[in-house]
């Protein structure tokens, strides 16, 4: 779970505009939108203090631009994607989105002083699949390398992994999520993941009503 969640807050940190996406290079996307995300959560006191409205509204507007959840279930779902109906993929894909938005809006609020190295590269003519690399360095820690997975769609380049000390996401949550499939069908997935996702937004808005109260 340290793995992944390190792997949201990297992935956390993708963010920008994208209308202009398109014509972008992906490295030079990857760098130019995750410095972005870094300046506002350094000048926004709320966002390091935890405010979930204002982290949630942030990965929305920054973040999902740039994700093919689509893709992203699928992968993590692995062999057994086939064997979904046409509902049921829609509800894994919006489950799956749902958790892992979430996720990424825990771990902003934890990025703070952190910096990030972008290695150089070379995007070959034609390319449609890359893997942007970067470290990520953090004072009194090893540095954390970081690989994006993107691929060039109609809508300009999308990220569908993202890999910590080579550690990929959808890899990781493909054990647990074949497990599940193993043993209680991809309903039982659809149910876990729901259930996860709800007792994660109930735990969110507790905090904000007793600190209403106050």
């Amino acid at each position: 779970m340290r793995k992944i969640r390190n792997v949201l807050l990297a992935a956390s940190l993708l963010a920008g505009c994208s209308a202009v996406a398109a014509e972008i290079p992906p490295d030079v996307l990857v760098k130019n939108t995750a410095q972005d995300v870094l300046a506002i959560i350094k000048q926004d006191q709320d966002i390091q203090s935890g405010n979930t409205k204002k982290v949630l509204e942030l990965v929305d507007a920054k973040v999902l631009p740039h994700f093919d959840f689509s893709r992203m279930a699928q992968l993590a779902v692995g062999r057994h994607w086939p064997k979904a109906t046409p509902v049921q993929r829609q509800a894994l894909i919006s489950e799956f989105r749902t958790l892992l938005v979430r996720t990424y809006s825990n771990s902003l609020s934890s990025y703070k002083n952190q910096t990030i190295e972008y290695k150089l590269l070379k995007l070959q003519p034609g390319a449609t699949d890359v893997t942007v690399k970067t470290v990520v360095n953090q004072p009194g820690g090893q540095p954390i390398p970081i690989d994006y997975s993107l691929e060039k769609t109609g809508n300009g380049w999308k990220v569908y992994d993202v890999a910590v000390d080579s550690v990929s996401l959808v890899t990781n949550y493909r054990g647990s999520f074949g497990s599940e499939i193993k043993n209680n069908g991809i309903d039982g997935l659809i149910k876990t993941l729901s259930d996860k996702n709800r007792q994660e937004t109930n735990g969110n808005e507790k905090p904000a009503a007793a600190a209403k109260k106050k």
